[in-house]
């Protein structure tokens, strides 16, 4: 009798671990499973992590959880797309020898989009082997934005200008510091802040124009070179009153005509195949930030960048 009652608990116990099991199968349900590792190209003032905080908050993360290669880069907070795409070639490079990799599917938010088709159009153009399989854009300012317009058209005096880049200057350099970012580079607030206004970005364009679109608020070609071209973006300033941030970029959308995310506006985000360009999100929730703070009737960030994921998988990236 003793031998049964042992046996059936044994059972139950077994059984009662099954559906744990199935869970457990399903946290790595392969969902976010690409052929080429992810990278996630951080933009101005970013980083990977700092403080413990991270740029991409809980993005990675989850991608990784369902079967994602995920690479983080890690560049200059604050210089040109030039400088900060010479880096990015650095990585891309160094991430191939060390694992082999055969390709990357590039995901950058505002000016890690540029960043990023520097460096692609420098490893694709050049080379008989495409290193970036697909290019995905997130709130970046492929026609320039209307905030570093105002602040280099309206000039607030030589001392206060002096004063605001070398804060700025010292903030870049802080977040290298507490990132632990091997390479100690130099900050450059004039730069990056020029890279994004609509001059540059113009003249940016005429040199790196796959992807862009020819009319003003079109899309750009999905392909070119065997690389996919993919972008999205919001156009909600306010989503959250709990988030402080919310205020600082409701200030800066004052510098639009045209809806934006704060920093970016919607037909300055275009590129490639527009996935949406109207997400309740503005340019910080695109990232999850602050701390996952976000419309609570739009679609969590997180998933978002799931379902991306997915949808490079399905298209055999």
């Amino acid at each position: 009798m003793m031998k049964k009652i042992i046996s059936l608990l044994s059972c139950a116990v077994i059984i009662s671990l099954a559906p744990a099991s199935s869970v457990m199968a399903k946290k790595n349900s392969g969902y976010t499973e690409t052929r080429y590792p992810i990278v996630l190209v951080h933009g101005m003032l970013g980083f990977d992590k700092t403080l413990g905080i991270d740029y991409w908050y809980g993005i990675a993360e989850a991608l990784r959880k369902d079967g994602a290669r995920v690479h983080i880069a890690k560049l200059t907070a604050l210089d040109s797309n030039e400088a900060r795409g010479e880096q990015l070639i650095e990585q891309l490079e160094y991430w191939r020898a060390l694992y082999n990799e055969q390709g990357f599917n590039l995901i950058a938010h505002s000016q890690g989009g540029p960043t990023s088709r520097y460096a692609m159009y420098h490893l694709n153009y050049n080379s008989k082997k495409p290193l970036v399989k697909s290019l995905t854009t997130v709130g970046s300012p492929h026609k320039g934005s209307s905030v570093p317009d105002v602040m280099l058209n309206k000039p607030v005096g030589e001392t206060a200008h002096k004063v605001f880049t070398s804060v700025m200057n010292g903030l870049a350099s802080l977040i290298d510091k507490f990132s632990n970012n091997p390479e100690k580079h130099i900050q450059s607030f004039t730069h990056s802040i020029s890279a994004s206004s609509t001059p540059k970005m113009q003249l940016f364009n005429q040199y790196y124009p796959a992807g862009i679109p020819t009319s003003a608020c079109g899309e750009g070609q999905y392909t070119e070179n065997g690389v996919r071209f993919y972008s999205w973006s919001g156009t909600q300033v306010t989503t959250n009153v709990l988030d402080p941030t919310d205020w600082g970029l409701g200030l800066l959308a004052k510098a639009f005509k045209d809806k934006n995310d704060g920093l970016v506006s919607r037909c300055s985000s275009h590129f490639g195949q527009v996935i949406r360009d109207n997400y309740r999100m503005n340019h910080v929730d695109q990232i999850n930030h602050l701390f996952g703070l976000h419309h609570l009737l739009e679609t969590d960030p997180v998933t978002i960048y799931r379902q991306h994921a997915n949808r490079l998988q399905r298209a055999g990236l």
